[in-house]
């Protein structure tokens, strides 16, 4: 595949991000890493209380979340990265979706050069777990995605409060087709600096669906129920354009081996605590 310029600047900006990422001391952690099996430059999260449901649908009423320090991809894993995984283990290349409509710019494991860094989509659950594994990282817990979605003010949108379809990529507002890069959209990233939480490709989470908020008080690090066949995915897409569907607190399911051209996935990385 040839060398892009894209890809020149991406290669010199990862090497950059790399050399002031430094490696962590428990109490001293840098705000910025690089996840070096895959590339994906990832902000901490700093452990503490934050909010979760907004009170604006019966099935994510407001609440108190407690969660430990952890690292989330600035990104959705790329068509690039993807690539190198199925290179070095052999998985299943996302080149084919589950419905007529549901296209990949893949053919067998190559992908077009000027799609390099847009989010690889038609990726199942387990494909998405997959790769998190190989990465050294795991899928985030629905909780996790939407602390770093709202940011640190606890906003409806990683942006605000107020929906505006101009800060990301949806049915009305497009800066490409369908995706974008996952650098794009400027005016929409969080507080914490993730981009496109909201918009461009719904995101797989590790959690199965079937768990009730609470009503009130404080859930420690939430997982999700052991079982169930649907699991969760947050951030809506490409292909919708209801500002409901945009919010982070939104919730949805599909079954884990589904293959759509608008759901993705990004990296958790947890960090141990001491003994």
């Amino acid at each position: 595949m040839k060398t892009t310029p894209s890809a020149t600047r991406h290669d010199t900006l990862l090497a950059e991000l790399m050399r002031h990422s430094l490696c962590h001391e428990e109490q001293n952690l840098p705000p910025l890493v690089i996840n070096l099996r895959d590339h994906s430059p990832m902000v901490l999260i700093a452990e503490g209380t934050s909010e979760m449901g907004d009170d604006l649908t019966s099935e994510s009423p407001r609440h108190t979340v407690h969660l430990d320090t952890y690292y989330i991809g600035i990104y959705t894993v790329t068509n690039r990265q993807y690539k190198a995984f199925i290179d070095e283990t052999g998985h299943r290349p996302p080149s084919q979706g589950a419905w007529i409509d549901a296209v990949s710019v893949w053919r067998d494991d190559q992908y077009p050069a000027e799609y390099a860094d847009h989010p690889v989509v038609c990726v199942s659950w387990d494909d998405a777990n997959a790769y998190a594994e190989w990465a050294g990282c795991r899928l985030p817990t629905e909780a996790e995605w939407e602390k770093a979605a709202r940011g640190p003010q606890g906003y409806l949108y990683p942006w605000g409060d107020a929906w505006d379809e101009t800060r990301c990529q949806n049915r009305d507002h497009r800066t490409g087709e369908p995706t974008c890069p996952v650098y794009a959209m400027p005016e929409g990233v969080s507080g914490y600096g993730t981009f496109n939480q909201s918009g461009n490709v719904c995101e797989w989470c590790a959690d199965r669906e079937g768990e009730a908020y609470p009503p009130g008080g404080v859930r420690e690090n939430p997982s999700g129920p052991s079982t169930g066949s649907l699991r969760h995915d947050r951030g809506s897409c490409w292909r919708y354009g209801d500002p409901a569907a945009f919010r982070a607190s939104t919730r949805s399911t599909s079954i884990a081996s589904a293959l759509n051209d608008f759901r993705g996935f990004r990296l958790v990385k947890p960090i141990r605590k001491k003994e």
